[in-house]
């Protein structure tokens, strides 16, 4: 099954409803079921400093280095300037969890599914292959 590595709290964001679009550099034509994984990387300085940001995080434990829910990517939407602005506007949650810009890649996810237990993983750059079964 595919798996995605973010840092924290970009993955916890996910899981807890709060961020459905993924921002990115790089387009992918990958569409289904996907993990979410949360990176062994701390939380960069900059995002914890970000108290908007810091603020849409409902517990204080975080999981690292594990598999924490699963989803659907349904969508990869070159960001156009409208689509930026739209954002800003209109979805202030989404548009504090990640990096809205011209020229980038929303990837757009539907169905989250929060594990009952986080799956210890290590996880890598990119979209990637996780073998074991998860439901």
């Amino acid at each position: 099954m595919k798996a995605l590595s973010l840092t924290q709290p970009y993955a916890e964001l996910i899981k807890n409803g709060c961020k459905t679009i993924e921002t990115r550099s790089w387009k992918t034509d990958y569409r289904g079921k996907l993990l979410i994984h949360a990176s062994s990387t701390k939380i960069p300085k900059a995002s914890r400093e970000n108290i908007e940001l810091m603020g849409l995080i409902k517990r204080e434990q975080l999981d690292y280095g594990s598999i924490i829910c699963s989803c659907e990517l349904v969508d990869c939407i070159k960001m156009t300037e409208e689509y930026v602005v739209d954002m800003r506007d209109n979805h202030k949650e989404e548009y504090i969890s990640g990096i809205y810009e011209p020229g980038r890649y929303a990837w757009i996810f539907r169905n989250i599914k929060v594990f009952e237990a986080a799956i210890s993983a290590k996880g890598h750059l990119g979209l990637w292959s996780y073998e074991d079964t998860v439901s």
